[in-house]
């Protein structure tokens, strides 16, 4: 059965780092494709006006047409989330039959209910997980490199570098020699990206580099200054795999 085609989404948000986050994390979802993003609600009109959009991620506080007003004067809106500061508008969102209403700042699980309940309302199904990331797939350095977004910014970040990576509520933090970088993105991606012969999941929230790996102390490997626990179920491996020893 062939795929569903993927969801022609436009972006909206006169605030340049509101939206380029979103556009950050909308990029790697298997079935939005970005069609545009931009400041201007005017210029999003005209898109709109263009093109097909199946989605429209919208701010509602913009200079010279607030969104509510841009979808009022659509014949035809497309899905419709909005995202906004305010929690003032909610009401008449779902009048103008919204799928979704987010309150910045909102967190990466309300953004991927959001687009749950986009795909419910288009009929479709989830899409299956990446299981790396494209821009790490697609380098030729990959091997030597990991390729992450940081602060808006794409980084190389040498594999040799890597101290560990802990996952927090919706982002990650790696931990390098060099400094310290917090990614929008899940530990299993940034596993599967990573080569398994030189990092480990000691902990459901923690990756570490073997080569790194100075002692164990107790369920606290020793990198340095820095202490990584290892949980009950994962210990026999980490010492076999760290160590090369058998418990």
């Amino acid at each position: 059965m062939p795929s569903p085609p993927p969801i022609r989404t436009l972006l909206v948000d006169d605030e340049y780092p509101a939206l380029q986050l979103l556009q950050s994390f909308l990029e790697n979802v298997p079935d939005i494709e970005i069609v545009g993003a931009t400041q201007s609600p005017l210029e999003a009109l005209e898109l709109l006006r263009r093109q097909h959009v199946d989605l429209l991620f919208l701010d509602i506080q913009m200079p010279h047409l607030k969104g509510n007003a841009l979808v009022k004067a659509l014949r035809r809106p497309p899905l419709v989330v909005f995202t906004t500061a305010y929690a003032d508008y909610a009401v008449e969102a779902f009048e103008l039959e919204a799928v979704d209403y987010l309150v910045k700042p909102y967190s990466l699980e309300r953004l991927l209910l959001a687009l749950d309940r986009v795909r419910a309302r288009r009929g479709m199904a989830p899409p299956a997980q990446n299981n790396s990331l494209s821009a790490n797939d697609a380098s030729p350095s990959a091997n030597t490199h990991l390729v992450v977004k940081s602060d808006g910014q794409w980084r190389r970040i040498p594999l040799a570098d890597i101290l560990y990576i802990e996952g927090l509520r919706e982002y990650v933090r790696l931990v390098t020699r060099r400094g310290r970088y917090v990614v929008l993105e899940r530990m299993h991606q940034l596993e599967q990206a990573l080569p398994a012969d030189r990092f480990i999941r000691t902990h459901k929230s923690w990756i570490v580099a073997i080569g790194q790996v100075e002692a164990l102390e107790g369920n606290c490997l020793v990198l340095g200054e820095h202490r990584i626990p290892v949980s009950r179920n994962r210990r026999d491996e980490v010492v076999r795999r760290i160590f090369g020893q058998e418990l």
